[in-house]
């Protein structure tokens, strides 16, 4: 097969703009596990609070492309804007203590962590594969920035206070580690 028969024939079977939103889907997949393994193993904390950002915006292009504007937009204000900035902030302010060092982990932790990470993602995979889903409801909303606002006060509105508390909870924290770096008299 030759690079015309295969153009051709993505472009009959698949289409061009399918090819490109498969690309950009896992594109985006590929941002939030890079984010995410950049969070886990870097060594320095500010790298790893910039490695949580690029998952947060990584998973906030998931959600644009699955056609949610609003939770995208939301992830990014209150994950990125607001819970990471605020870690990165209680980071800075506090004082380093350069005489606690981590523990040594075991040999055998990062083999088993993988085995372990592994064996879930396998039995996730079969469970999800294995099972008959049923149909997607047709729901027709236009999904208007009024009807969200009104969702949010009316029928929402709990889950609304509980992520300003969630924030609230942030804050307080960063606080508090910023205060005892600084004062160890917490």
């Amino acid at each position: 097969m030759n690079i015309q028969e295969f153009y051709n024939y993505f472009q009959i079977s698949l289409g061009v703009a399918d090819v490109v939103k498969e690309g950009v889907f896992l594109g985006f997949i590929l941002v939030t596990l890079g984010g995410a393994l950049m969070a886990t193993c870097s060594t320095r904390t500010i790298r790893a609070i910039f490695g949580l950002v690029v998952c947060f915006v990584g998973i906030a292009g998931i959600y644009y492309f699955l056609n949610s504007p609003f939770v995208s937009l939301m992830q990014l204000m209150i994950y990125v804007g607001a819970v990471a900035i605020t870690i990165a902030f209680a980071i800075m302010l506090a004082e380093p203590d350069e005489n606690k060092r981590a523990a040594k982990t075991p040999p055998l932790a990062g083999p088993f962590a993988v085995l372990l990470g592994a064996s879930v993602t396998w039995a996730l995979a079969a469970a999800s594969l294995g099972a008959k889903w049923m149909a997607p409801a047709i729901v027709v909303n236009e999904g208007t920035v009024t009807q969200v606002g009104e969702a949010l006060l009316t029928k929402y509105s709990m889950a609304f206070e509980l992520v300003s508390i969630v924030l609230l909870l942030a804050i307080l924290g960063s606080l508090v580690v910023a205060r005892s770096g600084r004062d160890k008299e917490c």
